[in-house]
């Protein structure tokens, strides 16, 4: 068993990793893609690629069967070298992991075998996860393990400015950022500044709706920079998704029902998204039926909402958990018969499906058992509980345990439906 380690989890996290798996005497090799890799695992021993994207594969490809490696395992899948990883490991018949942060929030690590969204073989049969689940012993483990904003934000800045700020030291280098960091971060900083205003009055719209009769749906707004936006969505931009969501609501809604739309918490402000909905609102003649909120509790939110719209977000599914109907535009993992409304869009506004409880237990229990890992990336407590439970299941081939994996992802047929490319280099569009 040899394990190779590519692009890690800007934090710790991957670091810590790898020296407890040595420390059990596990050969872990390292290929830095990056500066900001290079200095995340400076001291453990590592090879560097320094070559073109296009050279990747077959550099790959060699390492791997020079070194005789048996795993390989990366952090967010949809990354241009994860992704060529993921088809190499298919094709030499070798075992890939991705991982990312939790389907369940917080204080949860998705590890899943292969790759994730379309590409997860993680079950959508109702029948199946019931079965499975109901196989299961014990509770879910619990705890609660805080970080910062300030050591999230300050890991992710580092990460993605040092390579941009020496981009000698790895020049063939191809960032997977939407925008480049030179633009991103700094476009936080008014957001930052208003950030206070923006969250008392956001929260004052929540106390409004929630305590008023009128009913209305939320639509919890991702970021442009996501790959599961960006590789997972079906869109080549979310302001094509305001537009559809806000075209079917004036279509079809009741007289009475509101559109919320949340910004995402972490948003960089660069697509000005509530002049955007707002603008897009006007054009469809509904100013008074369309709410932009930019802050305010989202529990609360979703406990008095009609429904919820979303892409793929992980907020689908605290969704269905609180029990109210979701529609999923995208590709997700909890887009799953009787849990989310399968419907189309027009319909869901008059008669939105509720999601069966049940099966949404029995969905979170499965989950949990075979690709959540308790814990977090950036607190060493989230860390310590973290880091033997992930290595262990790596070692034990105990990912997508439990009978949670199926031989072919079952989202692919899905995702070609809501325009979804496969992309060249994937082993499933080879094997189509």
């Amino acid at each position: 068993m040899k394990f190779l380690f590519l692009q890690s989890h800007p934090s710790l996290f991957g670091r810590q990793v790898i020296r407890y798996m040595r420390a059990q005497g596990i050969d872990c090799k390292i290929i830095n893609l990056s500066l900001a890799d290079w200095g995340y695992r400076l001291g453990l021993g590592a090879d560097n690629y320094r070559g073109k994207l296009s050279d990747w594969p077959q550099y790959l490809r060699s390492y791997v069967e020079k070194e005789q490696i048996t795993d390989i395992v990366y952090y967010s899948d949809q990354r241009p070298y994860n992704r060529i990883a993921y088809s190499i490991s298919r094709e030499l018949k070798i075992n890939a992991y991705a991982y990312e942060f939790g389907y369940i929030r917080p204080d949860w690590i998705t590890l899943e075998r292969g790759a994730m969204g379309p590409y997860s073989h993680f079950p959508d049969d109702p029948v199946v996860i019931r079965e499975l689940a109901a196989q299961l012993k014990g509770a879910m483990p619990g705890g609660h393990y805080p970080y910062t904003f300030l050591a999230e934000a300050t890991n992710e800045v580092a990460y993605n400015f040092i390579p941009a700020c020496f981009p000698f030291f790895f020049r063939h280098y191809q960032r997977d950022r939407y925008y480049h960091p030179f633009i991103d971060y700094p476009s936080y900083v008014p957001r930052l500044l208003r950030r206070r205003f923006s969250e008392t009055k956001a929260q004052a719209t929540v106390e409004t709706l929630t305590a008023g009769t009128r009913p209305y749906f939320v639509v919890p707004m991702q970021m442009q920079n996501d790959y599961q936006v960006r590789n997972h969505a079906g869109y080549g931009h979310l302001s094509e998704m305001v537009t559809e969501v806000i075209g079917s609501f004036v279509r079809s809604c009741k007289p009475d029902q509101m559109l919320v739309f949340k910004i995402h918490p972490l948003d960089n402000n660069i697509e000005n998204w509530p002049k955007v909905i707002r603008e897009t609102a006007q054009a469809f003649q509904c100013p008074d039926k369309v709410v932009v909120i930019d802050g305010g509790d989202l529990g609360k939110l979703f406990k008095h909402a009609a429904g919820v719209v979303v892409l793929n977000s992980t907020a689908g599914l605290t969704a269905l958990r609180m029990g109210i109907p979701v529609k999923v535009l995208g590709v997700s993992i909890y887009d799953v018969v009787q849990m989310t409304c399968q419907k189309s869009l027009d319909e869901f506004w008059a008669a939105p499906s509720k999601p069966d409880r049940a099966l949404v237990d029995a969905f979170v229990k499965l989950l949990a058992a075979s690709i959540q890992v308790k814990g977090n990336f950036f607190s060493r407590k989230g860390r310590k509980v973290a880091i033997p439970e992930f290595v262990r299941r790596l070692v034990e081939g105990d990912v997508n345990g439990c009978g949670a994996f199926l031989n072919e992802p079952p989202r692919l047929e899905k995702a070609r439906r809501v325009g979804i490319s496969i992309p060249e280099d994937s082993y499933w569009h080879r094997a189509s």
